[in-house]
């Protein structure tokens, strides 16, 4: 984790203006192909959600914008950005969880086994581990959503948060998924997050 000096940012600009909104987040919906990634998943039996999103994460650690995160007035860049996704439960409650990344797909899938696990047998909402070095996420397989709002706090907040849609069949045999992508905009430009989509599609074709 490195500290940004504010003053010699190229961005300082852009931080100081958007800072000061109530709301400095902004969404998008992106519609992925999953085809090839979802095939992988069922050939080699194992979890579509670990499959696509470990690509995701992959993505989300490939661009430095979506590392940056404010903590108390400092803007720090992690190293390493985890996942917290909310898992369901037996009982159609849900629970937080904290998936380490690693690059392996094999060693992900089994932190996430694990925080599958211990959310199981729990009742708690959050994980022990529950700090700023991670992305939001929520799956949405029920649903095919083209639009999306995050809830928001009220605090100031630099977590970026994503939710990944119900997949539909099209016409042309492809399997597409929309995510929902929220990022601060003090932060992250809609560069950035073009350039997280584009990762991500490599990674999904891979």
């Amino acid at each position: 984790m490195k500290i940004i000096d504010l003053d010699t940012w190229k961005r300082q600009a852009h931080y100081e203006h958007f800072s000061r909104f109530k709301d400095p987040y902004f969404g998008v919906i992106i519609p992925f192909d999953v085809s090839q990634a979802y095939r992988f998943s069922k050939s080699n039996r194992i979890s579509f959600f670990g499959k696509y999103l470990h690509d995701c994460m992959k993505a989300i650690n490939d661009v430095d914008e979506l590392k940056l995160r404010i903590e108390n007035d400092d803007i720090v860049q992690y190293d390493i950005i985890n996942a917290s996704a909310t898992i369901m439960r037996t009982n159609k409650t849900f629970g937080c969880s904290y998936i380490e990344f690693d690059n392996k797909l094999e060693d992900f899938l089994i932190n996430l086994d694990k925080e599958k696990k211990r959310i199981e047998h729990s009742n708690e909402l959050f994980p022990e581990r529950n700090d700023l070095s991670c992305v939001h996420c929520s799956a949405l397989p029920w649903v095919n959503f083209s639009g999306h709002k995050e809830p928001v706090s009220g605090a100031m907040e630099s977590v970026p948060k994503l939710a990944f849609s119900k997949i539909e069949n099209q016409q042309d045999g492809k399997l597409m998924m929309n995510v929902s992508i929220h990022v601060n905009h003090a932060l992250v430009d809609g560069y950035h997050v073009g350039l997280f989509s584009e990762k991500f599609q490599h990674y999904l074709n891979k």
